[in-house]
């Protein structure tokens, strides 16, 4: 048997929250005198026979009756260490276990005013670090020699996600808004958590959450209508380009199931229903001066009146029935166009017939000229 002169533990993992110097195993004994070394992030509780006695903060101590009063008086020493002994002495790690990760197996199933009944998972990490050792060894390890986080997380896991869902389920915030919110959200649980730690003898230092995960289908309903919305602010420029593309292959194709073809494809291209009667109304009136124009660059004419397409050389329009080619003035002879009710040189009525010898305006159909009686 040995006399244990200085008493320590050294850390060389990051999971391990106590640990236990076991004299029963080492045939070791604490002696007036003997030396204790707390180091930072860490305390030391001597435990007699199962009953809790002296906190040791971080420092170093000369053991006496002094600093060990509760030990003294659970061992009856009346004037001071009458020999050497054995005592239970815990270490405590007192320092953050940080990224400790929880999340929601199932969905919580929240109340939106937007989507209705919505199920959603949430996801973040947390960090705790022991507040009193005291109370910690008496409500949690017990005797056990050595306690790792992991003895520990599962069930602290499981008080968070209970939190969790009564937080998300009370602070009304809309799902769409909960990306912006989740500091606060985060505080609103560590603060609902706090008495709950303390009561077992730890402190919850951070709450985070990182992310939540909608259903598939909410996220895939959510994309849509964000693309229909963007769709819906630059209509009028969907719809320019729409017709502007149709227009050139229209010009391109000078046959009117070319360009009605090229049409109809720009207004599928767009679906956007009855908007688009009046994108084909435009496009119509569109074609049919590039047809018109066409049909000039190959010889051909259009009707004044109408807008019709006609062949080279005919002298009526096919459609209105409207005559066509350049007419003369019946009084000064200057070529006046089709349908023009004034001569543009000397101001003469059109529309009549013309007297030949006199120029006087006649009726149609009238055989005589009524001012020099020649014959018509």
């Amino acid at each position: 048997m040995g006399i244990l002169k200085l008493i320590e533990w050294t850390d060389d993992t990051r999971n391990t929250i106590l640990h236990k110097i076991d004299l029963e195993k080492s045939n070791d004994t604490v002696n007036k005198g003997s030396k204790l070394t707390v180091r930072e992030g860490q305390a030391a509780v001597f435990c007699n026979k199962g009953k809790m006695a002296d906190v040791f903060l971080p420092g170093f101590y000369t053991l006496n009756t002094d600093n060990v009063p509760l030990l003294t008086k659970l061992m009856s020493w009346k004037y001071g260490f009458e020999r050497p002994f054995k005592s239970d002495i815990y270490f405590v790690n007192t320092r953050q276990f940080t990224d400790q990760k929880w999340g929601t197996m199932n969905p919580i199933i929240v109340r939106d005013a937007d989507y209705g009944a919505v199920r959603i998972r949430a996801f973040g990490t947390y960090a705790f670090r022991v507040s009193d050792p005291y109370i910690f060894l008496t409500e949690i390890t017990g005797t056990m020699s050595t306690f790792y986080t992991q003895d520990i997380t599962d069930w602290l896991k499981s008080i968070v996600v209970t939190r969790i869902s009564d937080v998300i389920g009370e602070c009304k915030v809309p799902v769409l808004d909960m990306a912006s919110n989740l500091v606060e959200m985060g505080d609103m649980v560590r603060q609902q958590l706090g008495p709950t730690f303390e009561k077992i003898g730890l402190e919850l230092t951070a709450f985070n959450f990182v992310n939540f995960s909608l259903p598939e289908a909410l996220e895939k309903a959510l994309d849509e209508s964000t693309s229909l919305g963007i769709l819906g602010k630059n209509m009028n420029v969907y719809m320019q380009k729409a017709q502007a593309d149709a227009l050139i292959n229209a010009s391109k194709n000078p046959g009117a199931g070319g360009a009605i073809n090229a049409g109809m494809g720009a207004g599928m291209g767009i679906g956007m229903g009855a908007a688009m009667g009046n994108v084909f109304a435009g496009m119509a009136n569109n074609m049919s001066g590039n047809m018109a124009a066409a049909n000039a660059a190959s010889g051909g004419a259009a009707c004044p009146k109408c807008g019709a397409s006609v062949r080279a050389g005919a002298k009526f329009c096919p459609e209105c029935g409207a005559k066509l080619g350049a007419e003369t003035c019946p009084k000064c002879g200057a070529s006046v166009r089709a349908g023009a009710k004034f001569c543009p040189e000397c101001g003469t009525k059109l529309g009549g017939a013309a007297c030949p010898k006199c120029g006087a305006t006649v009726k149609a159909g009238a055989k005589f000229c009524p001012e020099c009686g020649e014959k018509l």
